[in-house]
């Protein structure tokens, strides 16, 4: 019985058959793609933002520093806040135009999405 109580200790594990740090298996797996083979989507939105306007990047297929670097430089540029959430990069204001023409200098297939 003190068996038991050892193994429902063990971070609330009902089973686990190998090894203790399954970590990297979990992780969702993103091929690494160069810019010119990502198709990249530029869109303005305020959805639950409080009406605040916000230009959201999606589609990128790389790692997060790389992300972390490409929003330091669009933030840089557009002379407003921003943020990586999720795999896509987010910029305080309406930047549409000036981030995809700054996407398309640095090699990435960026189109403006929505309205």
């Amino acid at each position: 019985m003190s068996s038991s109580n050892s193994q429902s200790s063990d971070k609330r594990f009902v089973y686990r058959e190998f090894g203790n740090d399954n970590s990297a298996a979990l992780e969702r797996a993103k091929p690494e793609l160069p810019p010119q083979q990502q198709n990249v989507r530029v869109q303005a939105t305020r959805a639950g933002r409080k009406g605040k306007t916000v230009t959201v990047i999606t589609g990128f297929q790389t790692k997060p520093e790389i992300l972390a670097d490409l929003v330091k430089q669009l933030k840089t540029q557009c002379g407003s806040g921003g943020t990586v959430k999720d795999n896509e990069i987010e910029i305080q204001g309406d930047h549409k135009q000036k981030i995809l023409e700054i996407l398309i200098k640095l090699g990435y297939k960026a189109k403006i999405s929505g309205g």
